[in-house]
C-alpha cells in the first residue's frame, strides 16, 4: 500500500507540514481506492508517537480524509472535531467565453463589460502568459513588485523567506510545464500580473498584483479575468480561485466551496 502522511512536530502538536499562509489545500496523499486502508495505518502508526492534538486544516470540502478518517480514529478512542474554516469559491467554466460572461449575474456581466470597454481605451494594452521556466524566472522581480503595490497586507506578507520559495517553485513548476505567470502591459509597462497552476481540467488562481496608479482601468480585476478566458480557449473545465472570500472572486462568478479544519485529539 502507498500513500504520503508529511506532518511535522512542534510542542505535542502534530500538523501538515505545508504552511497554511502558502498552502491552500492540504491533506494525504494517496491512491484512489486505498483510503481506508491508509487511514488505519496511519492511526495505527500514530499510536506509537508523542502528541497530544493532531491538527488537519485547510481540507477540501470533497476529501475522502473528512468522511473517513473521523470513524476510523474515533474507533480508537480518539476524540475527532471538525468545523468549517474558510471557503475556496471557484466557477465551473463553459466551453467559450462569451457563454462564461453570459452565466454571470446580471450586475456583475454589465460591470465586466463596462471595465472591459474602458480598458479598451487605455494606450497599448496587451496581456501575456510566461510559461517556461527561464521567462517565469526572469520576470519575478517584475511580479514581487506589483504583488507588494496592491496591498499593504501583501507587501507584509512578501518576506525574504517567501519570496525565495516563490522563486524556488517557479523553477520547479515550470519544468513541470504547470505554472503560468500572467501580465498586464500599458504602453509597455507591467501594470499587473497573476500566477497560476494549471492540474488536470483546473486552472488555480494562486496570487496577483497590481499598480494602483492604474486602478482607473481595473488592471487587477480584468487580468484575472483574461486568466479565465484563457482556461477556458485551453479546455479547462473549471477556475478555482483559491482560499478567501474577496469580493472579485464573486465578481467573476465564484461560488463558495467550503475548507475545514479537523482536530483529532487523545482521549
Amino acid at each position: 500500500m502507498e500513500g504520503m502522511a508529511s506532518l511535522r512536530s512542534g510542542n505535542g502538536v502534530l500538523t501538515f507540514v505545508g504552511d497554511k499562509n502558502v498552502c491552500d489545500y492540504n491533506d494525504f496523499l494517496v491512491p484512489r481506492g486505498q483510503e481506508e486502508v491508509f487511514y488505519r495505518e496511519l492511526v495505527e502508526h500514530l499510536g506509537s508517537l508523542e502528541w497530544h492534538t493532531l491538527e488537519l486544516y485547510s481540507l477540501n470540502h470533497s476529501s475522502p480524509t473528512l468522511g473517513l478518517f473521523p470513524d476510523i480514529a474515533r474507533g480508537k478512542g480518539y476524540r475527532v472535531e471538525v468545523v468549517q474554516d474558510e471557503v475556496c469559491p471557484g466557477k465551473a467554466l463553459p466551453k467559450t467565453w462569451d457563454e462564461y460572461v453570459n452565466s454571470l449575474s446580471k450586475k456583475n456581466r454589465h460591470e465586466l463589460r463596462r471595465k472591459l470597454r474602458r480598458l479598451d481605451t487605455a494606450p497599448g494594452v496587451k496581456w501575456y502568459a510566461l510559461r517556461s521556466p527561464e521567462e517565469i524566472e526572469g520576470a519575478m522581480d517584475d511580479f514581487f513588485s506589483l504583488l507588494k503595490m496592491s496591498r499593504e497586507t501583501k507587501h507584509r506578507f512578501l518576506t525574504p523567506e517567501r519570496e525565495r520559495f516563490f522563486r524556488g517553485i517557479g523553477r520547479e513548476m515550470g519544468d513541470l510545464d504547470v505554472m503560468r505567470l500572467y501580465f498586464m502591459e500599458v504602453e509597455g509597462k507591467r501594470v499587473a500580473s497573476a500566477l497560476c497552476f494549471d492540474y488536470g481540467a483546473s486552472r488555480f488562481l494562486y496570487n496577483s498584483g497590481y499598480n494602483q496608479d492604474y486602478g482607473f482601468y481595473s488592471v487587477g480585476l480584468l487580468l484575472k479575468a483574461f486568466t479565465v478566458k484563457d482556461a477556458i480557449e485551453e479546455g479547462k473545465d473549471y477556475y478555482d480561485f483559491l482560499r478567501g472570500n474577496e469580493p472579485y472572486k464573486y465578481d467573476l462568478g465564484g461560488e463558495d466551496k467550503p475548507l475545514y479544519t479537523m482536530t483529532v485529539t487523545r482521549g
